[in-house]
């Protein structure tokens, strides 16, 4: 049997350091972390190289203690928690005391800190885990921890890293979830020696999302607040016309800590579904205040994966308030000047017909005219011991907060945000406020002007033109008025004669045995023909004329799948292309008359925007664009 070998200090470190460091912006983080538990209201985060060549974090906390610098860099050295039972009442963002001491494991590292009341503060360097020197030296209140050559000593992990352009991405995506998470704490982000973001220290979350998201976005978003018990949710759920194609701008924070979780996206789907097409994921950005007893964060290293105690309430919740957000408002797309030449030149560009669907990318803050704070040189503490480390190459100085003009850019930036966002929400009124087309008023004043191209109905109302799609507008009454039958119990049953008669498989046949109550509340009338052969002797009236046998044998199959008894109201997907096939198709001609029921039915709807599939069935363009682009206005 081979010898069992207990591994030293150092071999112990670079395992760990496979756990919290995977690449720069997890070293990121666990600083940010560290500096925000350490009450500070100003961080400063610099990268070179990606974070690869050179990671550096200031901030202006309470510094560390000289004596408690190297129990720092021990692992599971943390003055987050005491025992095992503060792991179940963790306030505190970074508490595994694992980072710092993984981080030093695989790169060169120094520290740089001072408390308020110390005359002097502290340089602690250590290299691979090493201790190459621990002098005192003239720094500012709080600490800078400067981190280079991130995996110079396991170089086979190095070459996992991504270029430096793709691991700077994934920091600046942390920064905008930090300044997100902390709208009290100004941040300052610089990569390369240019300013990429600055953000936060206002208490203004709209602010913060326009500067890291753009006009575009915030002009599209619904704020909502919702207070359940000891439950607080507040945040901004987007409208339809912003989704993704990805889960990215899911973006949750529990407790100020940014997390990950299904239950939280799931509820959020669940209740943009009606909205958005197949494979379109919304945009949220939700706040969630829960007592710290019912959240476990103690599930993974990266602390982004969290347990909720009653899950299925959490998911109801959100569910709830993300659904309220998105039925009182308005959600008809605006379609104006600039979706229109952007959409023109991207065909021209790209020589290909793209579906449009008016969404925009976020706008960084290098991207606007603002003023910048000019670089302050830091003038070293002449009063310590010539024999201490008090003189410091100039890139080893902690750059310090010129309070003065960080001061004068943020007001700068204030005042230029809160002349867009006023702009914003000028605009925003007419799509998200106002009763529009939607409501009993609008169906006595609109006027029809027309069908275009066999498929698309003009109508007009209140300054506004409205185009409507025929197929998606059918098909979303025909939905609407189906499941409102099933709900009800009332579904309109049209008799069969003679009955049709379909043969199922054996675990087909058991799943209509076992579901015949379901089937009649349905609109089917099902009897045992003999062998394993079905009588279908009434179907549902809206699809009498189209595919009642296919609708009948997909909601068998997937009872079949799902393996077991299901209630009326879980049958959507069913209903859904059921109603997709039976509605009036494009390049078919209506008359007024038809038009106008199909209109006057679809605007009373609790949900007109959109087919049962996501696409919209309404967009509009108001006179004032409209006058734009015939440059009658400008």
């Amino acid at each position: 049997m081979p010898e069992i070998n207990i591994l030293d200090d150092n071999t112990i470190n670079r395992i760990a350091a496979g756990e919290v460091v995977e690449r720069p912006v997890n070293i990121v983080k666990e600083l940010v972390e560290n500096s925000i538990d350490a009450g500070a209201s100003s961080i400063s985060i610099e990268i070179k190289g990606g974070g690869i060549d050179l990671i550096r974090v200031t901030d202006n906390g309470c510094g560390i203690d000289k004596e408690n610098i190297p129990k720092a860099f021990l692992r599971h050295a943390t003055s987050k928690i005491n025992d095992a039972d503060d792991l179940m009442f963790i306030d505190s963002l970074g508490f595994r005391g694992e980072a710092l001491a993984s981080v030093a494991a695989v790169s060169r590292v120094e520290m740089m800190t001072k408390t308020k009341d110390a005359v002097l503060g502290n340089r602690f360097v250590i290299h691979g885990g090493k201790i190459m020197s621990f002098d005192e030296a003239g720094v500012p209140d709080g600490t800078t921890v400067i981190v280079r050559d991130l995996f110079y000593n396991t170089p086979a992990r190095r070459k996992f890293l991504k270029s430096a352009t793709t691991e700077g991405n994934y920091i600046t995506e942390l920064v905008e979830k930090l300044i997100l998470s902390h709208p009290d704490i100004m941040f300052k982000y610089t990569s390369g020696g240019s300013l990429k973001l600055s953000g936060g220290g206002q208490k203004d979350i709209p602010a913060d999302i326009y500067t890291i998201f753009g006009k575009d976005v915030m002009q599209n978003l619904v704020e909502v607040s919702e207070s359940i018990g000891d439950i607080g949710i507040t945040g901004f759920v987007g409208k339809p016309a912003i989704a993704r194609g990805n889960k990215n701008q899911e973006i949750f924070f529990v407790n100020k800590r940014y997390v990950k979780s299904k239950i939280l996206s799931k509820a959020c789907e669940e209740a943009y579904k009606p909205y958005l097409m197949l494979h379109r994921f919304p945009f949220v950005i939700l706040y969630i205040d829960i007592p710290q007893e019912y959240v476990d964060v103690n599930v993974h290293p990266s602390k982004t994966e969290i347990r909720f105690r009653d899950e299925q309430a959490v998911y109801r919740y959100v569910h709830e308030t993300v659904t309220e957000g998105l039925t009182r408002r308005e959600l008809i797309p605006q379609i104006k000047r600039e979706d229109v030449q952007s959409h023109a030149k991207e065909k021209v560009m790209t020589g290909e017909d793209r579906e449009f669907t008016g969404q925009t990318t976020g706008m960084h803050l290098e991207e606007m005219d603002i003023p910048r704070p000019e670089n302050v040189t830091q003038v070293s503490d002449t009063t310590s011991n010539k024999n201490t480390s008090s003189i410091l190459a100039k890139d080893d100085v902690p750059e310090p907060f010129d309070t003065i003009s960080m001061s004068a850019y943020m007001e700068s930036l204030k005042d230029r945000q809160e002349k867009e966002m006023k702009a914003v929400e000028e605009e925003t009124c007419d799509t998200l406020f106002k009763e529009g087309l939607l409501g009993e008023k609008s169906r006595a004043d609109h006027r029809i002007i027309g069908q275009v191209f066999n498929t698309y109905w003009i109508v007009e109302y209140d300054g506004k033109m409205y185009v409507i799609d025929q197929h998606a507008a059918h098909e979303k009454v025909l939905y609407e008025r189906i499941c409102a039958q099933v709900s009800s119990g009332g579904v309109i049953s049209q008799l069969i004669s003679p009955p049709y008669i379909v043969s199922l498989s054996p675990s087909q046949a058991d799943a209509v045995e076992e579901n015949l109550e379901l089937f009649e509340e349905m609109g089917f009338t099902v009897n045992h023909f003999g062998g394993r052969e079905y009588a279908l002797s009434s179907v549902p009236n809206e699809l009498f004329w189209l595919g009642a046998q296919e609708y009948f044998l997909s909601i068998v199959d997937d009872l079949v799948e799902n393996n077991r008894i299901k209630e009326p109201g879980e049958i959507k997907d069913q209903i859904a292309t059921m109603a997709c096939k039976a509605a009036v198709k494009g390049n078919m001609r209506m008359s007024e008359a038809e038009a106008r029921a199909l209109i006057d039915e679809l605007l009373l709807l609790d949900n007109p925007y959109n087919c049962p599939h996501g696409r919209p069935t309404i967009i509009s363009f108001s006179k004032t664009e409209l006058e734009k682009m015939f440059k009658r206005i400008v």
